[in-house]
């Protein structure tokens, strides 16, 4: 029996249908070609071209972040000051032209050369980059004393937008995104005087409804020709911010200070979010089996696995010998990678023979 991928068998079995229904292959024909193929059992193929761009997307996410913290240092700023020595609102002219630029090189290069994605993204990033820094120059400029900075992530998010818009291009949408996901977070904590809940909500439950309010605007983003294109881009990140939030909250509840006390969540609080943790990425799993849609497939199993070993070292460090804790864990690790490795060796082999037949 040759395994094939779930798309393909899915079309061989419907042209195995066709050929019986008009009368090319007969009934017994019929059954034992079907009987010859089988769908990939967890079919997860290894897309190396998208773990490169997510590495890259992450990169330039902590470039982000270490450079906004730098700019908060207060001997960083003095020396950029002395390094300078012009008014910062001139600073952010400036990298507002220098991203101007790189943006103009990379429509440039992606018209003359649309093969080369990676070099026409890294001038993207360099883009977003300056745009970045002409943004935080702008806040030092116009800098009241108040601390909503808020507001500079709100514009962020917009020229971020456009620019992704104009250009086609899901890297800088994501930028975009994650600007909107900070300007909530940051707007939601200068409304409510940088405390631990707004509207009763912590930090990490606001994250929740923000995922979950992009998982539902990507269905929407499909009916849109000029949109279309960053359906599965919002898609990613709303699960991204949807898993990762669910994630801490099973860990930490809904807590916060209170009174200038710690709020500690309560077990019955805390099994509700672990079992709301599990099912959401259960629904992703089955949803990205049923559907093929290996992204669907790998923010399920992969947060699925999260929640199993979370809930293992919360329940089990404390009150089980170390030793046999971590001949527990690799065992379990061990049986994963196995797994890992047949399905791996399925997917070459059904590769391989689907191959043959092509040639």
């Amino acid at each position: 029996m040759i395994e094939i991928s779930k798309r393909r068998y899915d079309a061989v079995t419907e042209m195995i249908d066709v050929w019986e229904r008009e009368g090319v292959v007969d009934a017994e024909t019929a059954r034992r070609l079907r009987g010859s193929v089988a769908p990939i059992p967890f079919d997860f193929p290894f897309d190396w071209l998208r773990a490169t761009r997510w590495l890259l997307i992450l990169a330039l996410c902590c470039f982000a972040v270490g450079i906004a913290a730098l700019l908060q240092t207060e001997w960083i700023v003095a020396l950029i000051r002395r390094i300078f020595g012009s008014a910062p609102a001139v600073k952010s002219v400036f990298f507002a032209a220098l991203a101007a630029v790189f943006y103009a090189a990379a429509y440039r290069r992606r018209l003359r050369r649309p093969e080369r994605v990676f070099t026409n993204e890294a001038l993207l990033m360099l883009g977003v980059l300056s745009t970045a820094s002409s943004i935080a120059w702008l806040g030092v400029a116009i800098d009241s004393g108040n601390g909503h900075f808020s507001l500079l992530l709100a514009l962020a998010a917009v020229v971020y937008a456009l620019i992704a818009v104009a250009m086609d291009s899901a890297l800088v949408w994501i930028f975009a995104l994650f600007s909107l996901g900070s300007w909530l977070g940051a707007e939601t904590g200068y409304a409510s005087g940088w405390g631990a809940y707004w509207l009763g909500m912590n930090y990490p439950a606001r994250f929740v409804l923000y995922g979950g309010v992009l998982i539902a605007a990507q269905y929407f983003m499909e009916r849109s020709p000029r949109f279309a294109g960053f359906r599965r881009p919002t898609l990613s990140t709303g699960l991204l911010f949807l898993f990762v939030s669910l994630w801490m909250m099973s860990i930490f509840g809904n807590d916060g200070l209170v009174d200038g006390e710690w709020r500690e969540a309560g077990r019955a609080e805390l099994f509700l979010w672990c079992a709301l943790f599990a099912a959401a990425a259960g629904v992703s799993l089955w949803l990205g089996i049923r559907r093929d849609d290996m992204m669907l497939r790998g923010y399920g199993a992969v947060f699925l696995a999260i929640n199993v070993y979370t809930r293992f070292f919360e329940n089990f460090w404390n009150a089980m010998n170390k030793g046999l804790f971590f001949l527990i864990l690799g065992a379990s690790l061990w049986l994963l990678g196995s797994k890992a490795e047949r399905i791996w060796n399925a997917a070459r082999r059904g590769r391989g023979a689907e191959d043959d037949e092509e040639e």
